[in-house]
């Protein structure tokens, strides 16, 4: 089974219900990159990688098509069944990308479980679970209303709320998070994530006037160093996210004993393959993780639902999916949706997904 040809497609994700707001960024719109993988057997696999617009982090849409540009032509009569020996061909026509590169990963993941007919949970290690939790996140809001949102999630059978925070006054942040506080209590674990958007100072006057509220602080400064230089003046346990770039930041940030716990991106770390690696190692140090990524539809949803199937009971923090944010579904039958909480993990071979090429229009790039 060889690769024959791929296809790019470009696609656009209005945000539905208006703006989203981070500490660095406010997003109306994605621009999200699909990419079909057709082998000589005429198995399709489909991937998928949508940054956060282009100040997220060092990753945007234009580039990510320009990277595919660089590899697709390399990976023309290649075995698609050997992952592996893809991903080092794509590493020897470009240094680094990996955040293009995973969506060639997932599409031949994708390729991987319809051939042999199992889910990529299952080629993955087998799934530990048929739901996942999910966790929500509110974009940054006036005290008031952020606290309103958060109860009516936890209302919906969410039990991990991920506060969007950063960017303004760190007493702003402070009140809404004690507001969020007094309308949930602990029916939920709160996050505080600011997206690289508190200084060192900010992040501790934001933990140490909180300190009576248990939650987590996610990526509260721009850097590791910045997080390490303050984290023993910290009261709350640290997670990183954007820092956790791949598997080599990963093992200095454990040795550095940086952090308690990770917000994983999929195609940040490059895909199925590399997560595959980053979960083990998470294990073996019992480590508290989330699989999610940064936004994206229904192709990114289900690979990280089916990995987060995988993780080790007592250390899957939830999944986030942008599905709640999005006006419309890849597979009407079959849509990723979040229920009482949970997503079900698909039941279909590979990603589990039945895809029409119409829907994404005619490619931008095609190759082979």
């Amino acid at each position: 089974m060889r690769i024959r040809e791929i296809h790019v497609h470009q696609h656009d994700l209005p945000v539905a219900g208006g703006p989203f707001r981070m500490a660095r960024t406010t997003v109306d719109a994605l621009d999200t990159t699909v990419v079909r993988v057709v082998t000589d057997s005429g198995h399709v696999g489909w991937g998928e990688t949508c940054p956060v617009g282009p100040v997220y982090q060092a990753h945007h849409a234009l580039g990510a098509r320009a990277a595919l540009a660089e590899v697709a032509p390399g990976l023309i009569g290649q075995d698609a069944r050997a992952i592996e020996v893809v991903r080092s061909e794509m590493d020897a026509r470009l240094d680094g990308h990996g955040y293009a590169k995973a969506a060639i990963d997932i599409a031949l993941w994708d390729l991987a479980g319809k051939l042999y007919g199992r889910r990529i949970c299952d080629l993955l290690g087998g799934g530990r679970r048929e739901r996942v939790p999910a966790y929500h996140a509110t974009s940054v809001g006036e005290p008031e209303q952020v606290a309103r949102e958060a109860r009516e999630k936890v209302v919906a059978g969410f039990r991990r709320l991920q506060i969007k925070v950063g960017g303004r006054a760190v007493e702003q942040d402070i009140a809404t998070l004690r507001a969020v506080w007094a309308a949930v209590g602990t029916d939920a674990r709160l996050v505080a994530d600011a997206n690289r958007g508190w200084t060192g100072r900010d992040a501790m006057l934001l933990s140490n006037a909180c300190a009576d509220i248990p939650l987590s602080l996610e990526q509260p400064c721009n850097s590791m160093d910045e997080i390490a230089a303050v984290r023993q003046h910290l009261r709350h346990p640290v997670y990183l996210d954007e820092s956790a770039e791949d598997l080599a930041t990963i093992l200095r940030a454990l040795s550095w004993n940086v952090c308690d716990g990770l917000a994983l991106k999929l195609t940040r770390s490059g895909g199925l393959s590399a997560m595959r690696a980053i979960r083990d190692v998470c294990a073996a140090r019992g480590i508290p993780q989330t699989s999610d990524d940064s936004w994206g539809g229904d192709i990114v949803a289900a690979a990280c639902v089916h990995l987060a199937a995988t993780v080790p009971d007592g250390l899957l923090d939830g999944v986030w999916l942008a599905a709640p944010y999005i006006r419309e579904s890849y597979d009407p039958a079959a849509p990723m949706t979040i229920r009482d909480g949970h997503v079900a993990v698909p039941d279909g071979p590979g990603l589990g997904l039945t895809l029409d090429p119409a829907t994404f229009g005619e490619p931008v790039a095609s190759y082979g």
